[in-house]
Order: structure tokens, then sequence, then C-alpha cells
């Protein structure tokens, strides 16, 4: 493992991801300052999410052609850009291209800062779980630099939000001279297998298009249950349980600090005893935790199914990503995209839907129709196959060449990645 090449990429992950977190803490001042409708603010909200989940798959495609790593900076500029823009715009037109403009960014930066995240930690698990809790970081404190720039200054302070992505950029090219300087040749980039075998006379392993469709589908069924939890976990604490409104957001907020440490808890897990291990084991805890919220008669029974939902449903979350890189090794990049980007944001997709479900038959209905969801989930993802590919940096998976769901001598080794990096 490369700790510093991994350490920095995390550090950019960070930065991105603060930018879509950045997009829900603007609509409440949008709507204050602008007096947009909550039309026009779920219209803005779909710019971001809807647009960054299409284009995501298209540009892992892209980096699955060729390295670029240049794509992670200017991910994460253009997405700040955007963001600036948008608190700085004075149409609502010019706005949504704005913040469309920023789900953009957001996207590009995913592929090729992935790819680069396995190259540096190889087979480990851990080193994944690493790299995705950056993002959460990040997401995480968006809010706070929002409500401390905007809340102070207004929208017309929005430029101040640009300043972490101008000063990872900067370190992004100090670091790039400093190695070039110093005579070190940084690790390229994972690239597909095809590429690395066309390179080296080899023959590159086939691609499991029907493994690969499922772990889609466990995807999809988890996403919807985590976006439904996350929009409407806080409200149904105060209307179903009486809870106050700290109560509220002390439960919210628990159930994303147990998903970082779910996060990294699932690398840590997948390391020592294998891929599948943390995926199961979070799905089939994922179940009484969920229905533990949704039926809770007190606000302290929903607060420990909150943390261990948070826990459960982040536990598969680093593995997930690697698997789909190993079920399609010639497309990595479109692995990343496909199960980071477009499946992921079905969830956010089909958030309106459970909101008008909530309105009509209440919170408690709504997270049990959410619960359904998972089950779709658990069932796909019990049976989702290990697929270790010999030949990549890192420890393998221990589980046995005969056991349930191994099929690590059925494919030839997956190539090392040559050429010049762009890391």
């Amino acid at each position: 493992m490369k700790k510093g090449q991994l350490g920095f990429l995390t550090g950019t992950h960070v930065v991105n991801d603060l930018y879509q977190g950045s997009v829900p803490a603007l609509l409440p001042f949008l709507m204050s300052e602008r007096h947009y409708s909550y039309s026009a603010i779920s219209g803005i909200a779909l710019a971001a999410t809807g647009l960054s989940s299409v284009v995501q798959p298209v540009f892992g495609m892209v980096v699955d052609r060729k390295p670029r790593g240049w794509l992670v900076p200017a991910g994460f500029l253009v997405a700040a850009g955007g963001i600036t823009g948008a608190g700085l715009a004075g149409s609502y037109l010019l706005t949504w291209l704005c913040v469309a403009v920023a789900g953009i960014g957001i996207a590009a930066y995913h592929p090729p800062a992935t790819s680069q995240a396995r190259a540096a930690g190889g087979q480990s698990q851990q080193a994944m779980s690493l790299f995705s809790v950056g993002g959460t970081i990040g997401a995480s404190l968006a809010p706070a630099l929002v409500t401390l720039v905007v809340g102070s200054l207004g929208l017309s302070g929005s430029y101040l939000l640009a300043i972490p992505a101008v000063a990872m950029a900067i370190l992004w090219l100090l670091k790039g001279s400093w190695m070039r300087w110093r005579g070190y040749t940084p690790a390229p980039p994972l690239v597909s297998a095809a590429l690395s075998a066309s390179r080296t006379g080899s023959t590159a392993p086939t691609d499991d298009w029907g493994a690969f469709t499922r772990l889609v589908v466990t995807t999809v069924g988890w996403s919807i249950p985590y976006v439904t939890l996350i929009s409407l976990l806080s409200l149904h604490v105060q209307r179903d349980l009486h809870g106050s409104t700290t109560a509220g957001a002390t439960a919210l907020t628990s159930f994303t600090l147990a998903g970082a440490v779910g996060t990294l808890l699932g690398g840590w897990a997948g390391d020592r005893y294998g891929r599948l291990a943390p995926v199961r084991v979070g799905y089939l805890l994922g179940v009484p935790a969920l229905a533990g919220v949704a039926l809770a008669p007190s606000f302290a029974l929903a607060e420990i199914g909150a943390v261990l939902s948070g826990l459960a449903l982040f536990l598969p979350f680093a593995p997930q990503v690697t698997l789909a890189q190993d079920y399609l090794p010639n497309r990595p990049g479109t692995a990343s995209g496909l199960t980071l980007g477009l499946a992921m944001s079905v969830g956010g997709l089909t958030s309106p839907l459970f909101g008008r479900l909530a309105d009509a038959h209440g919170l408690r209905t709504t997270l049990c129709v959410a619960l359904g969801v998972f089950l779709v989930a658990v069932v796909c993802g019990l049976r989702l196959r290990n697929r270790v590919l010999p030949g990549a940096d890192g420890p393998a998976d221990p589980a046995p060449a005969d056991g349930p769901g191994s099929d690590r001598d059925a494919h030839p080794p997956l190539l090392p990645a040559g050429g010049s990096g762009e890391a």
C-alpha cells in the first residue's frame, strides 16, 4: 500500500465531496434570499444529482480508454467554480446551469480518483475504505462551511467557498513538482486489464457482466433506503416519537458518524476475513437495524437503530467498490462510475416518490417500504460471488478456493498496470 499517495487522494476526496454536500446546504439560502419556490429548489437539486449520476459512467469509460489523472484536480476545481457561480448568479437559469456544471465536475473526479486509490491500495479493502471515508468527511463538513460563509456574508460571499479547491489544486501541483525534482515516479493509476494486456502481449481476463449486474441491483436496493433514511430520520424522531429538534439532529448525526465508522470497519474486516464477510454481515445486520428505526416506540431505541443502521449500511461500501472493479477488470472506470454514480443516485431520484408516500401514509409506513426495498438488496448481496484476480498488489482474500462463491481459479490474473501515470 502506498500510504502517502493514498492519503493525498483521500484529501482530494474530502475537497471534492465538500462541494457535493454544498448543494443541499445552499438551498435554504437560495430560498430565503431569492425567494425560490419548492419546485425551483427541487429542480436545482436534481441538476446536481441527476446530471452527475448520468455523466459519471461516461467519465468512467473515458478513463478506461486512457488514464487521465488531470481529471482529479480538474473535477474538484470545476465543482468549486459551479458552486461559487451558483451563489453569485443573478437569475434562476444561470443558477441552475452553475449547479449542473458543479455536478459534472463532481462526476469527473470519481472514476480517475477511485482507480488511483485502488492502484495505491492494491487488494487492500482498508485502503479503499480510507479513501471512501474522505468523501463522507467532506460531505459532513459542507453544511458547517456553507453556514459559516453564506450565513455570515450572504450569497455574495460564495466566492470564499472556492478556497479549499484552490488550495488543494496548488498542493497537487506542488506534489507533482516535488516528486519530479526528487526523481520519484508516481504509481501508475489502475488501468483496464485489456489495455495492460495490449502493452504486454498477454491475454486479458474476461468481464463478468452477470455478477456486475447483480452488484448494481444490490447497490440500487441499498441507495433507496439510505437516501430515504437520510431524508426522513430527523422528521421521524420529531413527529412520530415526539422528540425535539435537537433529538432529530442528534439521530441524523449519529447515523452519519456511524456510517463513517462502518466504512472503515468494513475495510478492516475485508482484509482480515475476506471481502464478502463485511458485505454479508452488513446486509444481514441492516434488516433489524432499519426495522428498529422504523418501528421504535421511543427516541432511545430509534437512536440505537440509527447507529446500527449507519454501521450496517456502510460495512459493504468499500468491498463493493473493489468487487465492481474486479467484476469488470477491462473497465474499472466504468465499474466505478456505474456503482458510485448511476446506481447510488437512484435513491436520490426516487426520493420525491417516497416523499409523496410519507405525505399520504406517514413516515413509519414510508420507512417500512424502504425496508422492503432493502430486502431486495439483501437477497442480491448474499448471492454476490467473490472474484480475486491474482497478480494485483496487496493481500488476497483468505476465502478458500473451493468455498461458496469463490472462483479465483476460474479467471486469469489481472495484469499489472503499465505505462506512466498522470497522478
